[in-house]
């Protein structure tokens, strides 16, 4: 069996390196940023990030990552 290796596109790669998320996955579309306490402040200082250093991502967020405390940072 092949073992794929997932690639991180450079703005994501920026974000990361500005953002240091304590946990996050790497997934096909983007990350998932896991462990956050403080959801809604997160969410806000990750945007900001985004919309300051002007990087092709977008921030979604549902319910279900409520429950463990996280949400995505996907590609445009």
């Amino acid at each position: 069996m092949e073992k794929k290796t997932l690639t991180v596109a450079p703005d994501l790669q920026v974000f990361i390196d500005k953002f240091q998320p304590n946990k996050f996955k790497i997934m096909a579309s983007g990350i998932e940023v896991r462990g956050i306490n403080n959801m809604h402040s997160t969410i806000v200082q990750a945007k900001d990030l985004i919309d300051r250093l002007e990087l092709n991502l977008i921030i979604q967020h549902n319910a279900e990552m409520l429950s463990y405390g996280g949400f995505e940072v996907n590609n445009i």
